[in-house]
């Protein structure tokens, strides 16, 4: 039976660090303060908002909602941004995406001040990141990844680790920390030939195809470490991640489950970053 890698011990660990640091702003008159953009009412986006805000009250940080009409011109959320930009007693900006198809998010991107972008979608950002500076702000989802492998003593010095995903939010910056530790990393994706092949090889897999309980047991043996970072629903409607959990955790090494795994890190991540943006201000 596998062992089950729960996210949420390394969430309140996350969150004791950021209560301390919290209270040490305080004796200097900072507040995190976290401006959330969100453009239209979404249920997905109004139901994180929700999730945000408790989060960010339950450990001291302010929240502030800037709510626009989904038909918002481009030259009108630029002056949104730089608003908040400007604003001192704003820590950090979150903009929800994916954003309006009309709206150019290269330029959005580019708007958001690098000192202030705690989702980090400024380019300077994820430079950064690929030029292995680990310091800064980072892509929440591939650093929750990275928090529940450090939290599990999980060695990736040496090892042989496969993610299945080449995007810019999560698979090509999370391969840039794996590599900073050391990990030999092989990026995949939906249309990689003989995949079941390299998963099978693997030490640490990272699937993240958005496709629900995709990975059997046909990708993996019984020293797999699989980590699923995929969140959709399945036949049933009900939440799921790309692994085959039920299938999986009798035969695998070690499984992060979906809901209760990476997913649970993930804002904790974000909001440890707005603690450090008020840091950095």
């Amino acid at each position: 039976m596998a062992e089950i890698l729960k996210g949420n011990v390394v969430a309140a660990q996350i969150k004791e660090k950021m209560k301390k640091d919290i209270e040490e702003l305080a004796k200097h008159d900072k507040i995190p303060t976290l401006a959330i953009v969100r453009l239209g009412n979404n249920p997905g986006d109004v139901s994180y908002e929700k999730s945000i805000i408790k989060n960010c009250d339950n450990i001291g940080i302010k929240s502030k909602v800037f709510e626009r009409d989904v038909n918002i011109k481009t030259e009108e959320l630029i002056e949104l941004i730089e608003e908040l930009n400007k604003h001192d007693n704003i820590s950090g900006i979150l903009v929800f995406r994916p954003l309006p198809s009309h709206i150019d998010e290269e330029i959005i991107r580019n708007t958001i001040s690098p000192l202030k972008d705690v989702d980090c979608m400024h380019p300077l950002n994820l430079e950064r990141i690929f030029e292995g500076d680990m310091d800064g702000f980072a892509p929440c989802t591939p650093k929750a990844a990275m928090e529940m492998l450090k939290h599990y003593k999980i060695p990736l010095e040496g090892k042989n680790v496969v993610v299945v995903n080449r995007s810019m939010v999560v698979g090509k910056p999370l391969a840039m920390m794996l590599l900073k530790e050391n990990a030999t990393v092989t990026i995949c994706h939906s249309r990689t030939k003989n995949l079941e092949e390299i998963t099978n090889r693997a030490d640490v897999v990272v699937v993240a195809l958005g496709k629900a309980k995709f990975f059997d047991e046909k990708y993996f043996n019984e020293n797999s470490i699989v980590i699923d970072v995929g969140v959709s629903l399945d036949q049933n409607g009900k939440l799921s991640g790309d692994a085959y959990y039920d299938k999986l955790s009798p035969i695998v090494n070690k499984i992060t489950p979906v809901p209760g795994g990476v997913g649970s890190v993930t804002t904790s991540i974000l909001l440890s970053q707005v603690v450090l943006a008020c840091k950095n201000i």
